[in-house]
């Protein structure tokens, strides 16, 4: 007859358990893989693989009983990181889409908007192409093996630990919106160029022939000349995708 301990129990459940719990606090706010549009079962199998996966290259993880109050403090601080690491890469794409956003407003797209079922909200055509965008780069540069990758070494970076606010002390994610604006403009500063530039001829044309329907005239210009420019910058986005990407997940390195 096979008999087994509770303590024997715990030390087999708590190695998979807190990187379970990690990974599982990541899809949570992960985009692409922890959108709505990805079943709940599936996050839960894909948390539960990673952490199985993970194993060989973990530290040791502490052995706590599941009915104390320290258990529940490392419980906190596993979803805190796993939810900041998720977080640090949506910002990345909230960055993109609101280059996007910039884009639209100089080309006179952001008059007219629709909703977004994925996010819950409004969004304009150049917003959602960049975002759909960068989505799919995400994958073809494998930055879900990057996240995945960061996951597992945020574990000798941030051990299991009773302290769950100590990893915020620390990596202060409070200070990381300014990312948005920064990588954002960054993106859309190429193109914006081009768009002002076209901007002040048309403000020329109209000084110097007051009789044209600047209005009619304009903006089919500023249109072509911005879709134009979409075409020529687009492929020029993994670069700067990779790069923010790759400065949030150092923080966990």
């Amino acid at each position: 007859m096979i008999t087994f301990t509770e303590s024997q129990l715990l030390a087999w459940v708590t190695p998979l358990l807190w990187p379970f719990l990690r990974a599982l606090a990541l899809f949570a706010a992960l985009p692409v893989l922890g959108t709505r549009t990805v079943p709940m079962q599936v996050r839960i199998g894909l948390a539960a693989f990673i952490a199985i996966a993970a194993q060989d290259g973990l530290p040791a993880m502490p052995v706590v009983a599941l009915a104390s109050p320290l258990a529940l403090m490392l419980l906190l601080q596993q979803v805190v990181i796993g939810v900041t690491l998720g977080f640090a890469v949506r910002l990345v794409f909230a960055a993109v889409e609101f280059a996007g956003e910039i884009i639209g407003l100089q080309m006179g797209l952001n008059f007219a908007g629709f909703f977004d079922p994925v996010s819950a909200g409004a969004a304009t055509a150049t917003s959602r192409l960049f975002g759909t965008t960068v989505a799919w780069l995400f994958i073809v540069i494998n930055g879900h093996l990057l996240v995945i990758a960061a996951l597992a070494q945020s574990f000798a970076a941030f051990p299991v630990a009773p302290d769950p606010f100590a990893f915020l002390h620390q990596v202060q994610p409070q200070r990381w919106g300014g990312e948005i604006f920064a990588i954002g403009l960054w993106i859309a500063l190429p193109l914006v160029t081009m768009l002002l530039f076209v901007n002040i001829s048309l403000g020329v044309i109209t000084r110097v022939a007051p009789q044209i329907n600047i209005f009619a005239v304009g903006f089919p210009v500023t249109l072509g000349v911005g879709l134009l420019g979409l075409v020529l910058t687009l492929p020029l986005m993994q670069q700067p995708f990779t790069m923010a990407l790759e400065r949030l997940l150092e923080h966990f390195r």
